[in-house]
Order: C-alpha cells, then sequence, then structure tokens
C-alpha cells in the first residue's frame, strides 16, 4: 500500500506504474511468506488457501491498473502546462 501511496504522490503515470510494479512484487514476496507459514504450521491449510486466493487477486488487480495506465494517454499532473 505504501509504495502505490508513494508511486502516485509522484504526479506521473510512469513513475506511478514503477511503484505498483514494486507493490505487486510485494505480494508475490507475501506470497512466498504464505508458504512458509504454511510449512511452519502458522496457518491452516484453510487459512493459506483463502490468504493466498487475496492475494492472487490483488496482484490481478494491479496488473489491470498498470495495463490500463500504459495504455492511458494521460501523463500525470506534472506534465500539465499552467
Amino acid at each position: 500500500m505504501a509504495n502505490i501511496a508513494e508511486g502516485f504522490e509522484r504526479d506521473g503515470s510512469l513513475e506511478f506504474v514503477q511503484f505498483l510494479s514494486i507493490a505487486k512484487g510485494s505480494v508475490g514476496e507475501v506470497e512466498a511468506q504464505l508458504y512458509v507459514a504454511l510449512d511452519q504450521r502458522y496457518l491452516s491449510e484453510d487459512e493459506f488457501q483463502r490468504l493466498s486466493k487475496l492475494a492472487a487477486s490483488t496482484k490481478k488487480l494491479i496488473a489491470g491498473f498498470i495495463k490500463y495506465l500504459r495504455a492511458s494517454e494521460v501523463r500525470g499532473l506534472k506534465f500539465k502546462r499552467p
């Protein structure tokens, strides 16, 4: 969430996409930690499945937002003429 907020505040779509990509990578890290938590029995199989589905959904949402921004003509506030 912090990466998304930071990228948004940069006021440029290319930088925003960069920080969205970092956030998407962070979801991958969470998924890896979910496997560790499952292996160490910190999570039940049901909890693991629920959280894995949530992580996958989050990655898809971020990826869709990245795709939208890359296709958009909007470049960001810092590119607007005064």
